[in-house]
């Protein structure tokens, strides 16, 4: 009994304790986003563009996973299976930014591309940070983590990408970096995906 006692509280202190970094990680998202809106549009930069996408996506993925804490294998995985398709529709949405400025070719504002991505890539630290604790926790969790970190390798190629603008004077590599950030997403989203749909069949099997 007492060992039950012990295990119920150690479940309840794990969800308490994702609860907690979800909501700081949500809001520093929403807050990070509002202002990357105006700075990719004043910027007109593919790659901050792309963080911007990210962050909503983001933003949305957080509450979604807060809805789930300590549900069932099977909603968790379900979650995941949405979270995944948010990543993949920002892969479409920046897709689309690509084609548009391959005929618009005007060099970013490199000045506040530069501040907004440093400041972006901060924000995105510090929730990699909180959440790397519970990455392993479950399906839920590693998801949410997974966008975390595509974050961070995002907020470092476009500060690459401000240091490639201000030195060759073309937009060329902010088209350039954003094609791999499309490629980068592509690729989480399959492995975000293919995670929760094995949850799902082994569920399934399981006749949970």
């Amino acid at each position: 009994m007492a060992d039950c006692c012990e295990s119920e509280l150690e479940v309840a202190g794990l969800e308490a304790s994702q609860r907690r970094v979800l909501i700081i990680v949500l809001t520093i998202n929403l807050v990070t986003f509002v202002g990357m809106v105006f700075a990719s549009w004043l910027s007109q930069s593919s790659a901050l563009l792309s963080g911007t996408l990210d962050n909503l996506g983001d933003a949305l993925t957080y509450s979604l996973s807060l809805l789930v804490v300590g549900a069932g294998v099977v909603a968790k995985a379900r979650v995941a299976v949405f979270k995944g398709a948010l990543i993949a529709m920002a892969a479409v949405a920046v897709a689309v930014q690509i084609g548009w400025r391959m005929y618009h070719l005007d060099v970013p504002v490199v000045a506040i591309m530069g501040v907004a991505a440093v400041v972006n890539l901060l924000a995105n630290g510090i929730c990699l940070y909180l959440l790397n604790d519970h990455r392993h926790d479950d399906v839920n969790m590693m998801s949410v983590w997974e966008c975390s970190r595509n974050d961070v390798n995002e907020g470092v190629a476009v500060i690459l990408t401000v240091g490639l603008v201000w030195f060759t004077q073309s937009a060329l590599p902010d088209l350039l970096v954003a094609i791999g950030l499309l490629v980068m997403f592509s690729r989480s989203a399959i492995r975000v995906l293919t995670s929760a749909f094995e949850q799902l069949n082994a569920a399934s099997r399981q006749g949970v």
